[in-house]
């Protein structure tokens, strides 16, 4: 099981990933997609991302907004796996122009 981060650990790892802000004992960053397809199609590449990283966000789709949610349950808050995916979700929106 991964360690959790205290306070300062996540506020730093946060200055690393601005699109993102801490809701309690997750991260959050929503997105907009240029189309309802390109939203879609962030969405699967975030998903093959997670199951190779086994570490899966919570996501929801609203037309072309999307919302990730991370946290690493299993440790009972954020941990660097949540930060490692988080940076991961970024490349791939930005690849598929959602700002």
């Amino acid at each position: 099981m991964a360690d959790t981060l205290d306070a300062d650990e996540v506020a730093d790892r946060l200055r690393g990933l601005p699109a993102w802000s801490r809701d309690g004992d997750r991260i959050r960053r929503q997105v907009t997609a240029p189309s309802f397809a390109a939203g879609i199609e962030v969405v699967a590449g975030v998903a093959r991302a997670a199951e190779d990283a086994d570490h899966h966000p919570d996501i929801d789709i609203r037309w072309r907004t999307l919302t990730f949610a991370l946290s690493t349950h299993s440790a009972g808050g954020l941990t660097g796996k949540d930060f490692d995916l988080a940076a991961t979700i970024d490349r791939i929106a930005a690849r598929h122009g959602a700002r």
